[in-house]
C-alpha cells in the first residue's frame, strides 16, 4: 500500500470516528457532513491505491460512491429509506462484480454462499415477519432483494479467500442485519453507533482488499 493511500485512509477513519461521536450525541449538523464525507474519503483511497487487480478497482469506486449516495438517502430528515436501500444494492452489486474480477475459487464459493445462506435466510425471515406484522408490506420485496444482493457480495468476497475483503464484507452484513433488526424489529438504544462503527469499519476493510 503506498504512502498516499495509507493517510487517505487514516483520515477516512477519523473523518468515520467524528461521524460516531455525532450519531452518539445526536448532532445531526456534524452527521450531515462527517458521514458522505467518509465514504467519498474511502472513494480516494481507492482511487489512488496500487490495486492487486486492475479490474476489481473500478467497481469497487462506483460501489462506494453509491455507498455515498445511499449515505445521504439514509439520513435525510425525510423517508427515503427506499432509495437509500436502492443504492446500497447498487453498491453490493458492485462490490459482487469487483470480487468476481479476482481469482475465486469454486470450493470456497460453495462454502461461502453456504455460510451466507444459514446466516441471511434467518435474517431475511425474521425480517419479514416483523415487516408483515407492522403493516409494512410494500417493503417486503426491496428487503428480500437487497439480502441477496448482498449475500451474494459475501459468498463472492469468501470465493476470493482474500482476508480483508471478506472482513469488510462480513462487517457489511453485519451493519445492514442491525439497521433491520433495529429499524424493523424493534430500536436499540446502541443501535444507530453499532451501525456506523460496523459500516465504515467494512468500507475500511474493503478498500484495504484492493491493495
Amino acid at each position: 500500500m503506498n504512502t498516499v493511500t495509507g493517510v487517505l485512509l487514516a483520515v477516512a477513519l477519523l473523518v468515520s470516528a467524528l461521524d460516531w461521536c455525532a450519531v452518539a450525541t445526536r448532532r445531526r449538523t456534524l452527521e450531515y457532513v462527517c458521514k458522505p464525507a467518509a465514504a467519498l474519503t474511502f472513494l480516494a483511497a481507492a482511487v489512488v491505491v496500487d490495486p492487486a487487480s486492475d479490474a476489481t478497482r473500478p467497481w469497487f469506486c462506483v460501489a462506494l460512491v453509491a455507498c455515498a449516495v445511499g449515505d445521504v438517502f439514509l439520513m435525510l430528515p425525510r423517508d427515503e429509506f427506499i432509495a437509500g436501500l436502492a443504492a446500497f444494492a447498487v453498491a453490493q452489486a458492485c462490490f459482487a462484480i469487483g470480487f468476481a474480477q479476482e481469482s475465486v475459487d469454486s470450493a470456497r464459493l460453495v462454502v461461502g454462499v453456504a455460510v451466507v445462506a444459514a446466516i441471511a435466510m434467518p435474517l431475511a425471515l425474521r425480517f419479514v415477519q416483523a415487516l408483515r406484522a407492522s403493516g409494512s408490506n410494500r417493503l417486503v420485496p426491496p428487503v428480500v432483494a437487497y439480502v441477496a444482493v448482498i449475500g451474494a457480495m459475501v459468498a463472492c468476497a469468501i470465493g476470493t479467500g482474500r482476508a480483508w475483503g471478506m472482513v469488510g464484507a462480513a462487517l457489511f452484513l453485519v451493519s445492514d442485519a442491525l439497521i433491520g433488526e433495529t429499524r424493523f424489529v424493534a430500536p436499540r438504544v446502541w443501535g444507530p453507533v453499532a451501525v456506523i462503527v460496523t459500516y465504515h469499519l467494512a468500507l475500511s476493510g474493503l478498500v484495504v482488499s484492493l491493495a
